[in-house]
């Protein structure tokens, strides 16, 4: 099974990659997950670029997405939200309207900050935005607070607990894609937000 990872931050040393990484060694052995550029490459959204032939970044992103089965999305937060070239991925990623390349395809999201929030509106706004564009969201949140200091040296993430949360994201986001699902259960368990909604930590 192939996972697709996007990662909302674009310098080298993002703690998001970092968490990706933390994700691939998560997985179940019969799944992978390749960390891709493509949010990086993508010219911002703009209508009169949606001509044939789209722009190559554009058509290399949709070509990812579609031969994937499934999505992890790691990304920082800024100013309260998900990062702009993230935004812009997932713009690029409902299109066409009516046909979007993300529509259906199984998705979660994950997140890393310095704040002690954990990137937790980031994931709540992300995955409110895949869900409106149509993917299958999975309603399981993983905020890794202080980031910097999370993980070990070996690119493990040191809190058990978090570690733990985490291989059950992505297991339940293969299971997912291999037409397998506890999502309620899970969901309840987690104490995830649900997609739309303001996470309880942040607001308080």
């Amino acid at each position: 099974m192939h996972i697709l990872g996007l990662c909302g931050s674009l310098r080298s040393g993002s703690l998001n990659r970092r968490l990706l990484e933390a994700a691939r060694r998560s997985l179940p052995d019969h799944a992978a997950l390749e960390a891709s550029d493509h949010v990086a490459a993508l010219p911002l959204f703009d209508e009169d670029l949606e001509v044939e032939p789209l722009p190559d970044a554009v058509q290399a992103l949709h070509a990812a997405i579609r031969e994937a089965d499934a999505i992890l999305i790691a990304s920082p937060e800024y100013n309260g939200s998900l990062t702009g070239p993230l935004k812009n991925a997932l713009d690029w990623a409902s299109r066409p309207g009516g046909q979007a390349v993300l529509s259906g395809k199984p998705l979660a999201v994950v997140g890393a900050s310095p704040s002690r929030f954990g990137a937790a509106w980031a994931q709540a706004e992300t995955r409110r935005i895949a869900d409106r564009i149509g993917a299958r969201v999975i309603p399981l949140e993983l905020p890794v607070a202080q980031a910097a200091d999370a993980f070990t040296d070996d690119g493990d993430l040191r809190d058990p607990e978090l570690a733990h949360r985490l291989e059950r994201l992505v297991t339940a986001l293969v299971d997912l894609a291999g037409g397998r699902t506890e999502l309620d259960r899970l969901a309840a368990e987690d104490g995830a937000v649900p997609v739309g909604a303001t996470p309880p930590s942040v607001a308080a």
